[in-house]
């Protein structure tokens, strides 16, 4: 299922609403794997039946915890080994995603923080 969240109570400057793209695929994810489950054979089973258990307990996070792992995500892929909640986090995830506004930035921190590892 793919859904567009509205990042709650930003607006920038121009008065225009800021908005997040969480796409929530883990329903398929799961079909899938569990269709790849019923065709296995006893050696393939054990791996895939974990697949569906690490499916399972990731695909209930919700909207903030899914934006704290993006945020975390895309630092990391920036290099980025500092405290989250700094202000140079926030530099260096807005140098790394350039059409990012310092709103969602802050919004999307706020969710990393908040939901930690």
């Amino acid at each position: 299922m793919m859904r567009m969240t509205e990042i709650k109570h930003l607006k920038d400057l121009t008065g225009k609403r800021e908005f997040a793209l969480v796409v929530r695929d883990a329903d398929l994810v799961s079909a899938a794997l569990r269709q790849a489950l019923a065709e296995a054979g006893p050696e393939e089973r054990p791996g895939l039946e974990r697949a569906l258990e690490i499916v399972a307990a990731t695909g209930g996070a919700d909207d903030d915890q899914l934006c704290a792992r993006w945020f975390r995500d895309r630092l990391a892929a920036a290099g980025f080994t500092g405290d989250i909640g700094s202000i140079a986090a926030l530099k260096a995830l807005r140098q790394s995603e350039r059409g990012l506004s310092l709103l969602t930035a802050v919004r999307l921190q706020k969710a990393a923080v908040a939901h930690p590892e």
